[in-house]
């Protein structure tokens, strides 16, 4: 029986697609192929996505900022797919251009761009590139951008908003401050690791061993530093000696000291609020530190040889 039902129900099966309407083949072809199709061109969207990733990565393990031109822009930044988010810096940093604020920009952004390679949550997801003017006019055209340097976040979905252009007039470019933007763009938090900078110290090592090779080659010729005459004969031309008094030079020598105290004070307040080169700010803070310590120290003894038993020096 069994053997006999077999045949039966074949034929029953063939006669029911017998009497299907040609038009349901197609649309199954159809679909099918659609299918096949979707499937093939899923697959190859994630072999790019995992070749383009793999060239930035490899990019990234040599230079942490790689330069590109036009069709590296368009393939890597603009073009589909992408999972990743880029920073780019439009720049022109040529001789001929004559941009000292991009040389400067670029600076900051190769620290930030080395923090970033260096950490330990370095990954494939965020990559920092670099377009020049001179290497990459067609892009500057297709973004209509007229000024360099400019700070720009290409997000792994969608297109660039208002906020991703980085506000460079307002904030300024120090690295600490653009990972700071990034951070909110990105929710990519670097910590920025600056390379050691001596020059301020350098400098005022040498100064200090100028001096003092200078006092040792007269060690046997101090007398002007202890001859208490001189000095007095300094004081004595240009300030009274009593509180009651005042010459017309010397008051215009309190004036030269507190206005070179006050620059002292300027100088300071720019290094701590500044946002350039470490090293330049803290060469200019060493320097208004010692304006502000040496001519209100002379300040200071002026005051004691006026007003006779006061304490303190």
């Amino acid at each position: 029986m069994g053997a006999r039902a077999a045949p039966s129900r074949r034929r029953q099966a063939g006669r029911r697609l017998r009497y299907l309407p040609t038009g349901s083949f197609s649309f199954l072809l159809l679909l099918l192929l659609l299918c096949i199709q979707l499937g093939g061109g899923q697959k190859k969207k994630e072999n790019l996505l995992a070749e383009k990733v793999e060239q930035l990565m490899e990019w990234s393990s040599r230079r942490s900022i790689f330069r590109m031109n036009g069709d590296k822009f368009r393939k890597f930044v603009k073009a589909p797919p992408r999972n990743y988010s880029m920073i780019v810096m439009f720049t022109a940093l040529q001789p001929q251009r004559q941009c000292s604020v991009c040389r400067q920009a670029n600076e900051e952004y190769q620290i930030l761009a080395n923090s970033w390679r260096y950490s330990s949550a370095f990954c494939n997801k965020l990559f920092f590139g670099m377009v020049d003017y001179d290497e990459g006019t067609d892009v500057f055209q297709q973004l209509n951008m007229n000024s360099a340097p400019t700070f720009m976040h290409f997000p792994s979905k969608g297109r660039p908003k208002r906020a991703d252009t980085f506000d460079l007039q307002r904030i300024g470019f120090a690295a600490e401050q653009l990972a700071k933007w990034i951070a909110d763009r990105t929710d990519v938090h670097i910590r920025v690791f600056r390379p050691p900078n001596y020059s301020g110290t350098i400098a005022l090592a040498l100064l200090v061993s100028l001096v003092g090779g200078l006092l040792y080659l007269r060690r046997n010729n101090l007398e002007f530093i202890y001859n208490k005459t001189g000095w007095a004969m300094v004081s004595l031309s240009y300030i009274h000696g009593s509180s009651q008094a005042q010459f017309v030079a010397e008051s215009h020598i309190i004036l030269v000291l507190n206005a070179a105290i006050t620059m002292g004070m300027v100088l300071l307040n720019e290094a701590a609020t500044s946002k350039g080169d470490v090293g330049k700010r803290r060469i200019i803070c060493l320097v208004g530190l010692g304006l502000v310590v040496f001519f209100f120290s002379f300040l200071l003894s002026i005051f004691r040889s006026k007003y006779h038993g006061y304490p303190y020096r």
